[in-house]
Formats: structure tokens, sequence, C-alpha cells
């Protein structure tokens, strides 16, 4: 491919299987493992067929004036036809992208049927990615320990099936969107810089992993507080979290 040539262009099949396994090969040069590597990189692969799809589908409901009703019918139904396709080929490729990996460790012998997998450590990074901006748009960082940050988000992810996790910054990003001025008053009256003091009941308005336990508390309440007790995670601490934002016991 060259910029300079005339015309479009589009990478063949070949040079695309190319790009993606150099990029899996330095991905595992430093140290993240396969099957994390192949996760992020379908997920990145369906998210373009998703946006390649929503454009497609916008598009068709746009036809270029002045061809007449025949011609705008067409563009509609044809349109459609093609983002109807995009949308199963993002469908299909998600799936792949979160389908169960083959060195995960196996749940335990008799566990129930739909017993969601352990919690990936990259799944544990990709929320950590997913929550810092968020919480820096209400206050700022402070100093919770990082090992404790990390057994939190576990126990937040341990609550959702690979599909939920696979799409969870887009619930966390929706969720603050839908609370803000909940959660601005929330940060404001026990985050950092209020009276209130990084230790205690209120220690994890100090973290910025209090967004995913506060999205929790308050869609999958009855989850989160089971994976916080098989944790062994501070009871204060999510106590203190759910009276500040109402939360039912």
């Amino acid at each position: 491919m060259n910029a300079a040539e005339p015309g479009r262009q589009h990478p063949d099949e070949v040079s695309v299987g190319n790009a993606r396994q150099t990029l899996l090969q330095l991905l595992a040069r430093a140290g993240v493992f396969s099957g994390d590597a192949e996760e992020l990189i379908g997920l990145i692969e369906a998210g373009a067929l998703t946006l390649a799809h929503r454009r497609v589908d916008a598009a068709a409901r746009n036809a270029p004036a002045g061809k007449g009703p025949l011609y705008e019918a067409g563009w509609v139904d044809g349109g459609r036809a093609v983002a109807d396709e995009l949308g199963l080929l993002a469908e299909r490729a998600l799936l792949r992208a979160v389908a169960a990996d083959p060195s995960d460790t196996p749940a335990p012998a008799g566990s129930p049927p739909g017993t969601r997998p352990p919690v990936r450590r990259m799944q544990v990074d990709r929320a950590k990615v997913a929550v810092v901006p968020l919480y820096l748009s209400f206050t700022e960082v402070s100093d919770l320990d990082p090992e404790v940050s990390e057994q939190v988000l576990t126990a937040v992810l341990g609550t959702m099936g690979p599909r939920q996790r696979a799409d969870y910054a887009g619930r966390l990003t929706a969720f603050v969107s839908g609370h803000r001025e909940r959660l601005e008053r929330l940060y404001g009256e026990f985050g950092p810089g209020s009276r209130i003091a990084v230790h205690g009941r209120y220690s994890l308005l100090h973290s910025p992993t209090s967004i995913a336990v506060l999205e929790r508390l308050a869609t999958e309440p009855a989850a989160l507080r089971e994976e916080w007790d098989t944790a062994e995670l501070p009871p204060a601490w999510l106590e203190g979290l759910a009276a500040a934002w109402g939360a039912p016991d």
C-alpha cells in the first residue's frame, strides 16, 4: 500500500494476517498470555466491525437527493442489507473474542450451570484503564494500596459473564453519564479533598475502583456482596459505600 497511489486502497488478507501474528508475537515477548492477547485483538476486530455497521446503517437512511423514489428505495434496502451483514459479522467476532479460553481454570466439579469463569489478569487491567479517567473526572487519585484495588476489581468482575466483561468500559461510561450529578455530590462529600479521611468505611471513595463498585451496587448488589465475601474484603468498605450511595441492603 502507498498513500501516494490514486484510488481506494485496502489491505489484503495475507497482510492483515501477518500484522495480527506480528502483534501476537510482540505481546508474547512483553509477557502477555496468548489467550489474553487473542481476546484483546478479537475485541478490537469486533469493535471495528461494530463501528462500520453503525456508519453504514446511518448512511442507509440518507439516500442522495434528486434521484427519485425507486433509487431511494434501492439505496435504503441495499444499505440495510449491508448493515445487517456487518452486524452479524460483529456479533460473531465478539462471540469468538469472549469464548472460553482453553487455558482458563475450569469451574470446580459440581459447580452449578452458568458458573462465571475466573477473572483473568488482563480483564482486571482493562477495568483499571476504564475506571481511572472516569474517576479523574470527579476527583484526584489517592494512595489506596494497588494490590487492594486489584482485589476489589476482581470481585467486581466476578459478578459478570464474559460478554459483560467485554463491554464493561461502555457500561461504566453509561453509568457515570446517567448519574454524574449524584456522583459529583458523593465525591465532593466523601472523596479526596473532603473532610473524610482516606481510612475508614469511606476508604473506597478515595480509589478509582469506587466507580466500579458503585455501578455494581446499582445493578447487581447481591452478586457483588457474594463476591466481596468470597474475596474477604473489608465489609465496612462496601457498607460505607452502599450507605453513601443510598443502595438498599
